[in-house]
């Protein structure tokens, strides 16, 4: 399958940095702000302190690098799929394989690709992040996320998956004046398992990502003052 591009970015490319575990992205017009994953990560920084604490620190970070190392794997493979590449096995790791190929079916109903891995922000929101891709799926423009898992997570658990896929859909209109129209998570285990989470209600997660970047700010308006 030969996969159709369009480009209404441009070439859009921020300079980052990691400051104090919060990446950071300057915006054509100056600013610095923050990334969607440094703001998303600080609100459920409570569940994740608390597991950590539940399985041991050394445990917790042997899950972590080989879930990062999963994942990053997946994406890339996605990633080289869409953009029309030649899959060469020999530079996947074995799992990557058989969990592509099960996840293969979801991603032939990608088509007329606007972005993949591209960099995008909100002057209005003051954010930034890089996306997984945005598309069409199943005929309609949709904000893309790949994400891996040891078992499909309930939907109650990923609330913070549609807030971030929210606010690209929100820098990508805010760039583009083109609206996506739905967000979709395509969640794959290493069994094999696949679950797609098709969302619609983008109003209901807006005002979560107001209250996601409310409590950031606060927090580290605090913190700067102290």
């Amino acid at each position: 399958m030969s996969f159709i591009h369009h480009n209404y970015l441009g070439d859009i490319e921020l300079e980052c940095k990691t400051t104090e575990s919060i990446r950071l992205y300057n915006l054509p017009n100056g600013n610095w702000v923050p990334s969607i994953t440094s703001v998303t990560s600080f609100y459920n920084r409570e569940i994740f302190i608390k597991w950590r604490k539940r399985v041991g620190l050394e445990e917790a970070n042997r899950i972590t690098k080989k879930a990062t190392a999963r994942g990053t794997d997946f994406h890339q493979v996605c990633q080289d799929y869409l953009e029309n590449k030649e899959l060469n096995w020999d530079n996947y790791q074995p799992l990557t394989k058989f969990m592509f190929h099960h996840a293969k079916p979801y991603l032939d109903k990608i088509n007329n690709i606007h972005a993949i891995e591209r960099t995008l922000y909100s002057e209005y929101l003051g954010l930034a992040g890089r996306v997984d891709c945005i598309a069409e799926y199943e005929g309609e423009l949709a904000v893309i996320d790949f994400k891996t898992s040891d078992k499909i997570k309930p939907e109650e658990w990923i609330e913070n998956y549609f807030v971030q896929e929210t606010f690209y859909a929100a820098a990508y209109y805010e760039l583009t004046n083109i609206p996506p129209v739905k967000l979709i998570t395509l969640m794959v285990t290493p069994a094999g398992e696949v679950k797609v989470f098709d969302k619609r209600n983008k109003a209901d997660y807006i005002r979560l990502l107001v209250r996601y970047i409310k409590e950031f700010v606060h927090h580290n308006t605090r913190s700067d003052g102290e």
